[in-house]
């Protein structure tokens, strides 16, 4: 390898530097450039590589930069290559030449300037090749292109344990059961001659010394374009550029984030509209624009294989599981859809609604006031139209569809972690974790030495045990004070309600006459809940966008090791937030409204002032659909906002601030620079968005079993969007390694357990069902009852208590008694005996009849639910007997392989 021996550093006095004290800060004298202990199970291939590497201490004046070769674009605005044609570019850094910016009073262009210059020879320095190209459009900007040469990336390979091929995979694929339906499966899936399929090889981590081992037919494929970024971002993030007051500072990252450069980023393999002219260039992004992002690809399989060779097997495992969470998708939709329109059909032969709707009934009974003073007496009849919409979705089909999808969830999660496994072997994740280096900013506060239980070394680690303990205790209380936060956020949307609650029962009509459309709909408790549903969906907006930045500080304080640990902490924050922000309003509406309001003439008190709010006269699930609707549908259309229209308005900005050069050639990395960046965490957000949606499918689908129908269709678009942004509008990632989807897996196996007990109370709880089958078979005939036969009828009647109007409290009594006639009683939702019983006001026999009921349910519900899952995941394996067979296969054709390689060797 052709290295210089000399890495340049500068050494300078203190001074105002506008990245001091951040990440990457370490004592020189403590921290070599990598840690052996921490990052290599082989030290001597380290160790022999940075004995070329001489750090040189002096001042500026005294140092040699080995500057980057300044060349002009060669017109071939498709080109991969530095202008010889050869050398590959892996990477490109962006930065604005600081002569032709305007002068600084503090020198920090200068300053900025030997950074940069330090960077690059010590990049030069590490045996990498860079060519710097001005910009066509802006002379300002200077692109410097990275290119490894073959020496670099076989021994950095060694180092991060790359996994190279051996030979062919010679394993045959056993028949598949669906053959017979290849004809089908032939429409959806892309063409083979269109995307070919990738050859399967046995693999090994790399080693220098059996390179011969290989399969290594041409050094110029041997290493995928992906691979090749993943080993030059790898040395771009621990190069150093600056020692000051002995501490070295290091990572591309830092100096992109300091403003040295503009961006770092590999490049598109051509344009995504048409192919590119050279005959060398694969076309890959064109083929997943054409194959996969199209919107006319939609009901096409997606071509995964390419997917993970373009962009990594970390964005390969997404779409998989995306993919496959979609499809599971169908099936609950199916019977979702079937179960709304049994209750849509049935809504007819609904007896408890025709009571309320009909005048001689509904019409007739007069309801208590709602909240002190303000509020008039009402007649139940207003609340018709939400009694005809309560009895789609408070029908024996949501029963039903809730135990299924108890049942679903665990049949996804089962199988989803069977499909897990297979990717994981086909795309060689099955040892990822030995793979897996520590983070450059880990490394950087490396300055304390211990002694390894395991190998009785040495090895450095960022703080001691009491500081750990520091750290997560500081942690947790940040988390734990946000989340509080959450809490006294949604205790102000309940103070909004209560309050808002009683101008609209002043302000909206009292009685129902069927001529005003808008009066059928427009009740006090719907344009509460409409209102507050809305404020509420604003308010989750605004604290996640604040949570977010709060997130990455605490995490980046916690300082994880590897990025996978880093990420599973993030998740783990970011989650248990988003779950109180999202969820919290819908388990108010569930399990706590309505729950705890006393009666007319002793009510219960929030806050000691709010008298708490009741429910519609059918109950509060009509509200929690209404919540979940606008919660749901909000999101979407806010996260198809954030993900489509701004990088597309700020991509078009870009191309007309750019038009007066729109008529010259521009190279390919500069058509990429003006592309939006990813962000490291992009794909974070993009799980995100689709738990979150997952808790909302499973959670609370008992009271909108069109919930997965809704998610159906925003996963549809949601793949294509995302494959859309990602090969149109964004920079190429760094390709990442990934075995699976990480902490996100443990999660939604949470909501499922979760699922079951939230969906068995919202029948019992929240719906009328529980005490509707109470009535029909044991308060409809006698004792209990005076009719023949098992009925419906008179239910409204005998589950309205009645309230003498002479009992209300001064505090409580209406100001006006307008609409009260010769009324002497009102009713109210609720099980209690009427005035002049010798319990009056006590809770009657039904009360407690309908309360065994609800806790009968309950566990009988949640125990047949439980036990079934428990045999499912019992009798589905998480690993197929075919993929174990293979895994085992590879392994030991592997093993003797390289055994038999050996023994020729000696």
């Amino acid at each position: 390898m052709q290295m210089m021996t000399r890495n340049v550093l500068l050494d300078m006095e203190q001074d105002e530097d506008e990245d001091d004290g951040d990440i990457g800060d370490v004592p020189a004298s403590k921290r070599p450039f990598l840690t052996p202990h921490s990052l290599l199970p082989s030290r001597l291939v380290l160790e022999n590589f940075e004995r070329t590497i001489v750090p040189n201490f002096g001042s500026l004046e005294n140092q040699d930069f080995q500057i980057p070769e300044f060349e002009e674009f060669n017109g071939q605005s498709d080109s991969l290559f530095f202008n010889d044609g050869q050398r590959r570019i892996d990477f490109v850094l962006v930065y604005e030449d600081e002569s032709r910016k305007e002068p600084n009073k503090k020198g920090t262009n200068e300053k900025q300037r030997r950074k940069r210059q330090a960077y690059e020879s010590n990049l030069i320095c590490h045996g990498l090749q860079l060519e710097a190209t001005r910009s066509i459009l802006d002379d300002k900007l200077v692109f410097v292109k990275v290119h490894a040469p073959w020496d670099v990336l076989c021994t950095y390979a060694e180092i991060m344990h790359i996994k190279l091929p051996l030979k062919p995979n010679d394993l045959k694929s056993r028949f598949s059961t669906f053959s017979g339906l290849s004809w089908f499966t032939r429409v959806l899936s892309v063409s083979e001659n269109v995307i070919k399929p990738e050859q399967e090889f046995f693999t090994a981590p790399f080693e220098k010394k059996r390179m011969n081992d290989f399969y290594i037919i041409d050094k110029d494929i041997f290493f995928n374009p992906a691979t090749r970024s993943r080993i030059v971002y790898f040395i771009l993030s621990r190069v150093k550029y600056q020692v000051m007051n002995n501490v070295s500072k290091f990572g591309i990252n830092r100096l992109v984030n300091s403003g040295i450069y503009k961006a770092a980023f590999p490049l598109h393999d051509c344009s995504f509209g048409q192919p590119s002219e050279d005959p060398t260039c694969p076309n890959e992004r064109h083929l997943l624009y054409r194959e996969w992002a199209h919107p006319r690809s939609v009901y096409k399989k997606q071509p995964l294989d390419l997917i993970r060779k373009y962009y990594g097997e970390k964005i390969g495992i997404y779409f998989a599981w995306l993919g496959y969470y979609t499809k599971m998708l169908l099936l609950a939709a199916i019977v979702g859809v079937a179960c709304f329109l049994y209750g849509y059909f049935n809504q007819d032969n609904c007896t408890w609604s025709k009571e309320v709707c009909d005048p001689d009934i509904g019409g007739n009974i007069l309801m208590c006031p709602q909240c002190d003073k303000l509020c008039p007496f009402w007649k139940l009849n207003i609340t018709c139209e939400s009694s005809k919409k309560l009895c789609i979705f408070d029908s024996f089909g949501t029963l039903i569809f809730a135990v299924f999808m108890g049942i679903w969830v665990t049949l996804f999660l089962e199988f989803w972690k069977r499909r897990q496994a297979e990717l994981e072997y086909e795309w060689d994740t099955v040892e990822l974790q030995q793979e897996e280096q520590a983070r450059p900013e880990y490394e950087a506060q490396c300055t304390h030495v211990v002694i390894n239980e395991i190998t009785q070394e040495e090895e450095r680690i960022p703080f001691t045990t009491c500081g750990k303990c520091i750290r997560i205790t500081l942690c947790a209380s940040a988390v734990f004070f946000w989340i509080l936060l959450i809490i006294a956020s949604v205790i102000g949307i309940i103070v909004y309600r209560l309050s808002v609650f009683i101008v609209f029962s002043t302000t909206l009509p009292k009685s129902f006459n069927g001529t005003d459309p808008i009066q059928k709909y427009l009740t006090p408790q719907m344009a509460t809940s409409i209102t507050a549903s809305i404020i509420s969906f604003i308010i989750i907006m605004i604290l996640n966008t604040i949570y977010e930045k709060v997130a990455i500080m605490i995490t980046n304080f916690e300082l994880p090791r590897t990025q996978s640990e880093y990420e599973n902490s993030l998740t783990m924050k970011m989650f248990l937030f988003q779950f109180v922000n999202y969820y919290s309003s819908c388990f108010y509406i569930a399990f706590f409204k309505g729950k705890f309001v006393g009666y007319p003439g002793d009510p219960v008190y929030w806050l000691g002032k709010y008298r708490n709010e009741e429910c519609d006269p059918g109950g509060c699930l009509l509200e929690l659909t209404t919540q979940l609707t606008i919660i749901m549908g909000g999101k979407a259309i806010w996260n198809n906002i954030q993900e489509v229209l701004l990088p597309w308005i700020m991509n078009l900005i870009g191309r007309y601030r750019r038009v007066s050069g729109s008529e010259k050639i521009s190279p390919r990395w500069e058509q990429d620079y003006h592309l939006q960046p990813m962000g490291k965490l992009g794909l974070f957000y993009e799980y995100l968005e689709m738990i979150i949606q997952f808790g909302f499918v499973t959670l609370f689908v008992a009271s909108f079993p069109l919930a997965p129908l809704l998610a159906l269709v925003n996963n549809i678009l949601e793949i294509r969007v995302d494959a859309w942004k990602m090969t149109t509008q964004y920079r190429r990632m760094v390709p990442e390694k990934a075995k699976d989807i990480g902490a996100w897996q443990p999660i939604m196996q949470g909501i499922a357990v979760l699922a079951v007990v939230t969906n068995a109370m919202i029948i019992a709880f929240t719906s009328d069902m529980i005490p509707r089958l109470v009535y029909y078979w044991s308060f409809s005939v006698p004792p209990y009852g005076d009719h023949a036969h098992y009925t419906m009828e008179g239910y409204i009647n005998n589950t309205l208590s009645i309230f003498n109007i002479s009992d209300f409290k001064d505090k409580s009594k209406a100001d006006s008694n307008s609409g009260l006639g010769n009324h002497t009683t009102c009713r109210y939702r609720d099980f209690r005996n009427p005035p002049g019983h010798p319990q009056e006001y006590k809770y009657n026999m039904y009360y407690w009849h309908v309360v065994a009921s609800k806790l009968a349910f309950i566990i009988v519900m949640e125990h047949v639910i439980y036990s079934v899952k428990f045999f499912i995941s019992y009798a589905i394996p998480d690993v197929s007997k075919s993929t174990k067979s293979k895994i085992k296969r590879e392994k030991y054709l592997t093993q003797k392989l390289l055994h038999e390689s050996h023994i020729k060797d000696l």
